[in-house]
């Protein structure tokens, strides 16, 4: 397919500085929940407010470049809806009356229900909630602190990472690759289960770098035809949970067709015999009627691939929304050993960074204060938590009190009507610590208001880059805003933990410690604004051996016993069906597939100018994203009589909501989109797209499948 020119890379971001006296640039590092982690230049203005942000050109990865999202970050910051006092509910939950009070009151409430519901229940009765609504060490890890001081429920973060994470360090034994910026080097880039134009900016500035200076192949491989596929020179269309499919087709071309590289694979790779055999079968005609691509793009592809030895593959988060995630991205890592890709500056495949940090986060997390045998609970079924479902309570008792920061379940949460009818239990006590009334701050009994980024110190890594970066506070925040620190210390000194190890320090205290390991301090980390910790090239190549025992790349997978990032305790065990996996490489047929009830299939894609929820509140954000819509093949939206802009309804055995027709997106027949993490309210019945998503466990160790959903689809005449 050829290139086609239609610049959706990056929004350009104004790089003139102002005229000299009127302001200042000042370095940070953007919070949000992106591997990116971009270093920023913030302009700072004569009278202590924030102006324009853009790329440090001086980083190496960022390069300049930043998502328009971020660059209007003065919309977000000076919102005039930005919660700005401690709130306490007067009303009904979900009513909408509050009354104003003093933080000091408002800890002491949250403190009281806190000692209530452990009086009560005991410690575990009382779960702190939390996520990555930033990314800074210090004030999203600290409610770590608390929860081991005082054993409240452990805390199981299943919902991002889990089936990729799992999946590709099963095949390499660490979470680690080549160098990102490699990709500027490569012959071929392939950009696999991420938007990068909308959710990952600077995978597409080292792409793009890599055809204007060599001439390199992008190829996309997605589910629609999204803002990534315009760059593509050869895009592929996949239906939904089909992954493992094409990239055991590729290997089966380069057995087949004498690409593989038999030396690479007997000094690397564990079992490239039985792979071969295996793949015998797995043939394009075999992947096609799977996959829904035609043999010709299959073939296409393994042979692209195959005759360019310098071929990065790129792997997304696309690989960890759906219930065979973990051998799919298992098959997609394996396709560049088999061709030797790694060998290659510009080859192998990368995911994340997550294992080159060395961190020391004993005293944040309190770690010496942990008690494994207190029960863990899964974040993603939070729905089942709060309604009594006794497999999620880990066979305890209730969850009465909740302190919940940088996260908003009652939107992003899977199986949205149990989220909320949880939420609204009257024996329930739930504080949030946020920056604007998200729907989760709309149920709550206290809503406490947050800083943001720019208003406080914090340290950041990349993990889809390779730099430890300092966030220092660059604003003062509103006079009535605290950070989630302040928070953490102060609900510690009201339930009696003050005195525990790893409280009483402030932010620059944590900062140095956690950096410890690097010889560097807070001060010395301004200065350098950004270590760059990017393993060697023969590490991060594995080219002495993967990070398994044995040094090999393992295609037989040992799905029960191999360690991983975020494996659940032994209390928890193995998650989902743990039997289905493949041994080896493979399509793995457990996603939620069409059937006569539901025909349809629905992926809840993530929207360029929305962050997970975050961004749904600013106006330009706003603007740009329209109106929650459904994307509908234009044939199917014929077949069902349905035109652009009809009103229609999508349902599952989790429930049904309405949306508008969009016709068109680009995906295949009998798949629907539904772009971004719209607002419950924004929805034409209040109610937003996770009410259709499920949250059974992903196979082996977690996860939430976000878009594998089977649906039914049907205009509603009502609206007619």
């Amino acid at each position: 397919m050829s290139y086609r020119n239609r610049m959706t890379v990056a929004t350009p971001i104004i790089s003139e500085k102002p005229a000299r006296g009127t302001a200042r640039y000042a370095a940070s590092v953007c919070p949000h929940d992106c591997p990116s982690a971009c270093a920023l230049e913030v302009e700072l203005t004569q009278d202590g407010r924030i102006g324009r942000l853009r790329g440090a050109a001086d980083n190496s990865y960022t390069a300049g470049v930043i998502c328009a999202k971020v660059a209007r970050y003065t919309e977000r910051i000076y919102h005039p809806a930005r919660l700005l006092q401690p709130k306490r509910r007067i009303g009904a939950k979900g009513g909408g009356d509050w009354q104003e009070i003093g933080w000091d009151d408002a800890l002491d409430l949250v403190a009281e229900a806190f000692l209530k519901a452990e009086a009560r229940h005991g410690s575990e009765a009382v779960w702190p909630y939390f996520y990555a609504g930033t990314m800074g060490q210090v004030q999203r890890d600290s409610i770590e602190r608390l929860r081991h001081a005082k054993r409240y429920s452990g805390f199981f973060s299943s919902i991002c990472t889990n089936p990729a994470w799992t999946g590709f360090t099963m095949a390499t034994g660490a979470l680690r690759g080549p160098d990102p910026r490699e990709m500027a080097k490569s012959d071929c880039v392939v950009i696999w289960g991420t938007n990068a134009v909308s959710t990952q900016v600077n995978v597409m500035t080292h792409a793009i770098k890599a055809r204007k200076d060599r001439g390199a192949k992008i190829v996309v491989i997605d589910i629609y035809d999204n803002p990534t596929m315009k760059q593509a020179d050869l895009a592929l269309i996949l239906r939904p949970g089909t992954d493992g499919a094409l990239a055991c087709a590729a290997m089966h071309i380069a057995f087949r067709d004498g690409y593989a590289d038999r030396a690479y694979l007997a000094s690397h790779a564990d079992d490239p015999q039985g792979l071969e055999a295996h793949l015998k079968s797995r043939d394009p005609a075999w992947a096609s009627a799977i996959t829904g691509l035609s043999i010709e793009e299959i073939e296409a592809f393994g042979r692209l691939v195959g005759t360019t030895p310098r071929s990065f593959f790129r792997l997304g988060y696309g690989f960890t929304r759906q219930r065979n995630g973990a051998a799919a991205i298992h098959a997609a890592a394996s396709l560049p050993t088999v061709l030797g890709s790694w060998k290659h500056e510009g080859g192998g495949a990368f995911h994340s960074n997550n294992d080159i940090f060395r961190f020391d986060k004993r005293a944040l997390l309190g770690t010496a204060l942990r008690d494994d045998t207190i029960r863990m609970l899964d974040q993603s079924q939070v729905g089942r938590v709060l309604t009594g479902d006794a497999q999620a309570l880990r066979g305890g008792g209730p969850v009465t009190a909740m302190l919940i920061q940088n996260t908003n379940p009652v939107n992003v949460a899977p199986e949205q009507r149990l989220v909320k009818q949880g939420f609204l239990r009257d024996d329930l006590f739930v504080a949030v610590h946020e920056q604007f009334m998200t729907d989760t701050a709309l149920v709550a009994d206290l809503v406490l208001p947050a800083t943001m980024f720019l208003e406080h110190d914090d340290l950041y890594r990349g993990g889809g880059h390779q730099h430890v970066l300092l966030g220092p506070k660059l604003i003062e925040p509103p006079d009535s805003v605290r950070t989630n620190l302040f928070v953490i210390e102060e609900l510690a000194k009201r339930l009696g933990v003050a005195d525990q190890p790893g409280f009483g320090r402030d932010e620059r205290a944590h900062i140095e410690a956690i950096l410890a390991p690097y010889g560097i301090g807070f001060d010395g980390l301004k200065a350098e604004k950004w270590l760059d910790v990017q393993p060697d090239f023969e590490t991060a190549h594995f080219i002495h051996g993967f990070g398994h025992p044995d040094g090999r790349f393992r295609f037989r997978a040992d799905w029960r016993t191999t360690p991983a990032p975020n494996r659940p305790p032994e209390t928890v065990g193995l998650l989902g069906p743990v039997e289905s996996l493949p041994a080896f490489p493979d399509h793995m047929e457990t996603i939620e597939a069409a059937d006569a009830a539901h025909p349809f299939r629905l992926a809840t894609s993530p929207a360029r100018s929305f962050l997970n929820s975050t961004f749904a509140e600013t106006p330009s954000s706003v603007s740009r994203e329209g109106r929650p819509e459904a994307m509908i093949h234009p044939e199917d939206a014929a077949a069902l009589g349905i035109l652009e802009g009809d009103i229609v309804k999508l349902g599952n055995q989790r429930g049904e909501i309405r949306l508008h027709a969009r016709l068109g997106g680009g995906a295949r027949r009998g798949v629907v989109i539904a772009e971004g993490l719209w607002p419950n309210g924004a929805h034409l019945d209040g109610e937003g797209i996770n009410v259709l998503t499920g949250a059974d466990p992903v196979a082996p160790y977690g996860g939430a499948a976000f878009h594998d959903n089977h649906i039914w689809l049907k205009k509603d005449m009502s609206a007619q």
